[in-house]
């Protein structure tokens, strides 16, 4: 049953069951700063984490930048043709070294060079080289030069993040002793890398803001009962009592079936179906059955009550004929008639009426998804 607040708050863990009455996560998971700050280590600090796409830095050198949590980590391509990624943080002082870079604007560097002291890597991370000044005791009058220790490389090497990929996609993990990639992806890995996902180019980026906690859209994200009433022009197409909501441990998939008589033009898959990808904890990859391409969405933490929404539309040129441009239009309408529903909901959550809600039997999606917040939390 629903929990309404009373003087205490009646809840308890989310059950492992969905048809047990205590099947979603308490309100306070969503709305808390302490549990905004417990989830940059127990989910973003252990999880696999998307980083970007591997076609974005083609070229020894081709950098970006990626920030998750309070970690900014520089994402390079190496003489060696390897994706590697790094904190971006100096090994001298702990300076920040390169300024923000998305993966839509990638830069190459021959080598990461710190501007504070400048400490030079190279792009495998080793130090390189460092001024004269910290080979020499000049402006130190207790020391002599031939006291002066030379700076280790192999000691003062820049920290590597563990990186692995899916296909182009690129993911980063922060844990000392990280499960797989290939463990948390299970059979999305297979899937995913069966299709040309790489052969496509980056045509359009959106950056949103919204104002709710991240799982909240994620919850949205993850199933359609809400569709016949909020997204009335998409479901003109669709089948949804044919559509299936796939889970697996850490994936989920919704299938949505098209009418017979709507042209398919995909040829990333043969199915005559819309795929919705989710991966935990906060990356997708959507393919809408009617566009030669995919989109992906980033769905990143601000606070606890805000996230930002990167949205990357991938055809097979940079360059969008009319059609895709009809098409990506079509999926940020179905962003905002989303936002508009889940800041809506936001605002309930956080009016401290309700302790703890309850999901319905086809919402076992977002069961998994809370699930797996539950389960993060308490390791």
């Amino acid at each position: 049953m629903t929990r309404w607040n009373q003087s205490n708050d009646d809840v308890t863990a989310v059950s492992s069951d969905i048809t047990d009455e205590t099947n979603a996560l308490p309100a306070k998971y969503f709305t808390s700063s302490e549990i905004h700050e417990l989830e940059k280590e127990k989910i973003f600090g252990r999880y696999w984490v998307y980083a970007g796409h591997a076609n974005a830095i083609t070229e020894p050198g081709a950098y970006f930048t990626r920030t998750i949590g309070d970690r900014q980590v520089i994402i390079v391509r190496g003489h060696d043709d390897e994706i590697r990624a790094f904190f971006n943080v100096c090994a001298h002082r702990g300076s920040k070294m390169v300024e923000d870079t998305p993966m839509t604007d990638p830069e190459n560097m021959g080598r990461i060079r710190c501007p504070y002291h400048m400490w030079s890597y190279d792009l495998d991370g080793d130090l390189e080289s460092t001024p004269q000044s910290f080979e020499e005791a000049g402006l130190n009058p207790d020391l002599s030069d031939d006291e002066v220790c030379g700076m280790d490389a192999s000691e003062n090497s820049l920290s590597e993040v563990e990186t692995d990929r899916i296909g182009p996609f690129v993911f980063l993990n922060f844990a000392q002793d990280p499960m797989p990639l290939a463990e948390q992806a299970g059979t999305l890995k297979s899937e995913l890398e069966a299709m040309p996902l790489g052969e496509y180019e980056h045509a359009a980026r959106y950056v949103s803001e919204v104002e709710c906690n991240w799982k909240t859209f994620a919850g949205n994200y993850s199933e359609c009962d809400h569709c016949h009433a909020n997204h009335q022009d998409w479901i003109t197409d669709i089948e949804l009592a044919e559509s299936e909501l796939e889970v697996n441990d850490y994936h989920w998939i919704l299938h949505y079936t098209h009418d017979e008589d709507v042209e398919d033009e995909m040829r990333i898959h043969d199915e005559h179906e819309a795929k919705f990808y989710y991966f935990w904890p906060n990356f997708t990859v959507n393919m809408y059955g009617t566009a030669d391409g995919y989109g992906t969405y980033i769905i990143d933490p601000i606070d606890e009550g805000r996230f930002q929404l990167i949205a990357d539309y991938y055809f097979s040129d940079e360059e969008m004929t009319d059609a895709e441009q009809e098409f990506v239009q079509t999926s940020r309408q179905l962003q905002e008639e989303d936002f508009e529903l889940v800041e809506r909901q936001y605002e309930g959550l956080k009016s401290g009426a309700l302790a703890q809600a309850q999901l319905g039997p086809n919402e076992h999606t977002v069961h998994r998804l809370h699930r797996l917040a539950q389960e993060a939390y308490e390791a």
